[in-house]
């Protein structure tokens, strides 16, 4: 049975920094890419960041220079970092990991609340 699951969501003050995990269990875990995707209230899924299976990172523009992903095959975990948070990245943050078309699990998400 395949599992994605996320943690480390919370309350954190602009300009504050917070880490969120996500652990896959069920899957061949070191070679699916493994991507963070955020959804704001009102707003469509965007992608945030990705990591490939040999640890090649993409960000969004507008994370550029402030999060950062990494994974740990080992343990089956992929973390986003996040520093200097505004309050537009207010969003539930969702993990996916996918391998192909057929081969794509979601977890439920985690959400980040970025308030004074």
């Amino acid at each position: 049975q395949v599992q994605v699951v996320e943690s480390g969501g919370g309350l954190v003050q602009p300009g504050g920094s917070l880490t969120v995990s996500c652990k896959a269990s069920g899957i061949d875990f070191m070679n699916y890419r493994m991507v963070w995707y955020r959804q704001a209230p009102g707003y469509s899924r965007e992608q945030v960041a990705l990591i490939t299976s040999d640890h090649t990172t993409e960000y969004a523009d507008f994370v550029k220079g402030r999060f950062t992903i990494s994974r740990n095959n080992a343990e089956n975990t992929v973390d986003l970092q996040m520093s200097d948070l505004r309050p537009e990245d207010t969003a539930v943050y969702q993990c996916n990991a996918h391998l192909n078309q057929w081969y794509s699990y979601w977890g439920q998400g985690t959400q980040v609340t970025v308030s004074s």
